[in-house]
Parts: structure tokens; sequence; C-alpha cells
């Protein structure tokens, strides 16, 4: 006799008038707490002892209504984070997102499709080999370009050390670093991501191949220093692999001179990698992309469409030139998986297997606003760094970096003290976030322009806390 199937559990599954009643209050709940989060604090205020043993009590031994959690969530979310949705958070390179790509986080989440094979997902691996293409295109990399999305800069970057090994011997793939005769290395300057220390480690050439070049005195990287580094190496026996140029250095938004870069690259017959996860936005601009002339140089590249695109979390985008390397890298073969073909599977050409769809949040703001739009946004981060700056040397402050990329690093006063110091009482009044950090040897206060919702009252707002004295 055939057993009857259990109903599917309803707070798991609920019943379309129960999806759209949470739904609908659902909307409306985030767009208040959206509103509160813009003119509230940029810093969390949340009791964290009484947040802890809330916490305590979710020991889920016993359902709750769903309303209840999520407004629970809610109120974490809005008191228990630093607000990167704030207008006056001018912070790390966290922006608030826009619109569409939020749009498009709600369209993955109910389809859920799963991108390791174009067999599974078709649409979704189409749309976003459309849009690496796109992407290639207008950094000046030609057809056969390829690429994938990623979580974020570290696996993107990641994914370029690979390459790079595997273009650096023809047996990397199968014997790994044992292929090579001596120990590897790769170049990049001391004001690098330092995300790239862990990268070394995570692929096996260990933390001393990453050589950290001076720079120049203004944040880039120098390029005779890359040059001694590299024949030092050769003449201790060490294999030099790749040479990475920053475009849009963290601490000061400097770019590397990709030019030169790309010179000794071609000269030491080395994979030439561009770290563009923030600086690369501008290629959106046609104001600005000629600021990452010799871009399209690169044997690779990456751009972090979660930084100055304004994506949602985590939206990275890997690009090479050379195709065929991704295939040699990540080539696997199962019995299980739908398709195999790897000019097309993700799951053939990237570091990730399951994976979510997140290049529709990048298309669904550039199909909303087209590159001009885009452009608009980011040429509009300019703008506010340069009212900043502006303001600032008005009152007596000194601009450390020479950045187009919307960061500017500024050295107070005498007046007010320790840069430390002051940032600290910036972000303790939740009034505005900055951060502290070095450029050329010197602390400075880091102002960078995330949210593009950012007004004028908001920069004066942020000029006024940043002058008050200690």
């Amino acid at each position: 006799m055939r057993r009857t199937l259990p109903d599917p559990v309803p707070a798991l599954f609920p019943d379309a008038a129960q999806r759209d009643q949470v739904g609908r209050w659902l909307v409306e709940a985030l767009q208040a707490a959206l509103v509160r989060v813009q003119a509230g604090p940029v810093t969390p205020d949340i009791d964290m002892q009484r947040f802890r043993a809330e916490l305590e009590t979710f020991d889920f031994n016993s359902p709750r209504p769903l309303e209840e959690v999520l407004r629970w969530a809610i109120g974490c979310m809005e008191h228990g984070i630093v607000q990167m949705a704030n207008p006056r958070y001018f912070g790390l390179f966290n922006p608030g997102a826009n619109f569409p790509a939020q749009c498009a986080d709600q369209i993955v989440a109910l389809f859920n499709p799963q991108l390791a094979s174009s067999a599974s997902s078709p649409v979704p691996v189409a749309l976003e080999s459309h849009l690496i293409r796109l992407i290639a295109g207008r950094a000046g990399f030609d057809a056969a370009a390829a690429g994938h999305f990623a979580t974020g800069g570290s696996e993107a970057n990641y994914t370029a050390l690979l390459c790079a090994l595997t273009a650096g011997h023809a047996d990397f793939s199968r014997d790994g670093v044992r292929a090579f005769d001596a120990p590897v290395a790769f170049y990049t300057s001391r004001d690098c991501h330092i995300a790239w220390l862990k990268i070394a480690h995570q692929a096996g050439v260990g933390r001393a191949a990453l050589r950290l070049v001076d720079t120049d005195g203004q944040g880039r990287m120098d390029c005779n220093a890359l040059s001694r580094m590299i024949a030092a190496d050769r003449a201790a026996g060490v294999v030099p692999v790749m040479v990475v140029a920053t475009a849009g250095t963290t601490g000061g938004g400097m770019i590397d001179p990709l030019h030169a870069t790309a010179d000794i690259a071609l000269r030491e017959r080395m994979w030439f990698h561009v770290d563009a996860a923030w600086g690369g936005a501008a290629l959106a601009s046609e104001r600005l992309r000629g600021l990452l002339a010799g871009i399209e140089r690169a044997d690779s590249l990456i751009i972090d469409a979660h930084k100055w695109l304004a994506t949602t979390m985590g939206c990275a985008i890997f690009i090479t030139r050379r195709a065929n390397l991704l295939s040699e890298a990540f080539h696997a073969s199962t019995s299980f998986m739908p398709s195999s073909n790897s000019s097309l599977d993700p799951y053939l050409n990237s570091v990730q297997w399951s994976r979510r769809f997140l290049g529709l949040r990048l298309f669904m703001a550039l199909a909303a606003a087209g590159w001009e739009g885009l452009g608009a946004h980011v040429e509009r981060g300019v703008e506010v760094v340069h009212q900043i700056e502006t303001r600032l040397v008005e009152r007596g402050w000194t601009i450390a970096n020479d950045s187009a990329l919307a960061v500017l690093d500024a050295i107070p006063p005498p007046a007010l003290g320790d840069v430390r110091a002051l940032v600290r009482r910036v972000v303790a009044s939740g009034r505005a976030w900055v951060a502290p950090t070095l450029f050329e040897g010197r602390d400075v206060v880091r102002i960078c322009a995330t949210n593009g919702e950012t007004s004028t009252a908001d920069i004066d707002a942020l000029v006024a806390v940043l002058n008050e004295p200690g």
C-alpha cells in the first residue's frame, strides 16, 4: 500500500497568501529601517550584553512566528553594524548598495539557480558570460577574453596567481610548485591589499613568495625597485612568475604605473595582473577610464563590483585574455554533473563549484542605468571627495595623496592633535565614519566616497566633526 506523503513544513514553505502577507510587510519594514539608518548614527549603538542574552534564548527547541523573528533581525542589523547605507559613511571600500542590485538578490533568492553547470543554468551562465565580454571590451581586451564572477577580490586574485603558475610551467597543474626548479616569487607594491599574503599561503607557494616592492614616495609602485628585486631573485635562483599592479590602493587610492609594469612583465616573461578591485569602476566612465591606460596589456584583471559599482556583497569579476588557462587550471571530470563543457561550465573554469548567481546584481544596475548612469555614479564619488578636500584645505588640513579615484588621505592641523585619536572621536560620535591609515609612512585620515546618496549636508557634517577639537 502506498504511504501518504506528509505535507510540506508550513513554517518553511507557507502558502501563497502567507508569503504575500509577509512579503508586503517586509518591504515596508525594510524601507522604514533604511530611512532611520540614513538619518541615524553610522556606528553600532546596540547593547551587546543584551543582544547576547537575547541570542541565548534562540535554542531552536520551539518555533517562533516568522514576522517576530524578522522584526528582531531587522532591529539587530539596524543597530548592530557600521551602516554602509548611511551617507555619512566615508570608510573602507564598502558601498551603500544600489537598488537594482538589491532587486537582483530577491530574484536570485527565489529561483536559487546553481551556476556550476551551463546545462542546469543556461540563462544565468550566458548572462554572466555576456557581461564578462562587455566589461573585457571596456578594458581593451579582445573578443577571446574570458572570465567569471567570484565572491570577492581575494578569490579573483587567487585565480590570477593560479593562472600565472599554470602559465609558468607546463607541469604545474599535475605537480604543483614541485614542477618548478626553484622557489617561485611574485611581486606587488608594499601598498597592495595584504590579502595577497593569504593568497600566497592558500596557493601553496608560501607567504615568503610574495615580494613587496617599495613605492615611489607618492604611493605608487617604484618600477626601478621592481626591476632590481626581480634581478636579485633571478641571481639567487628564484623563479619570478607574476607581477601585480594595483589600480586603486586601499590606503591611498593610487594607481601603479601600468604601462611601465607591463613593460617589465613582458621583458621578464612574467604574468601581468592588474588588481583593479576599486579603481576598475573607472572603466564605466568615459571621463575617467583613461586613468587606467595600460590595463589593456594585462594578462588578467579583477574588479569588485561590490565596491565602487555599488552592487550588494560579494560580486567580484575575474577576466583574462588567456581563456585556455582557466580550463587548464580548473578542469575536472565527474559523471554526476549534467554537462562537462569546458568552454561554458563555470565549475570547469573557476575555483568554486556550487555558486550563487552573482552577475545579475551588476546586470540589473547596468540595464537600469547604462554605462552612462554607472559612470555618472563613479564620477559623483570623485566630486564628493573633491568637495571634502576643498573644505578641509580651507581649514588648514594637508592632503598627503594625489588620487583621482575618490580616496583622500588628509593630515589635520596640529591644533586637532593626533590622527588616530581624532578618528576615534569621529567614529565614537556616530556622526560620520572615517579610518586612520599610513600613507608613505605618515598617519593620515582616510576618507573615501562610498555612498551614492551622500549629499552636501553629509559633507558638511563630516567636515564639522573632523574639525571639532578633542
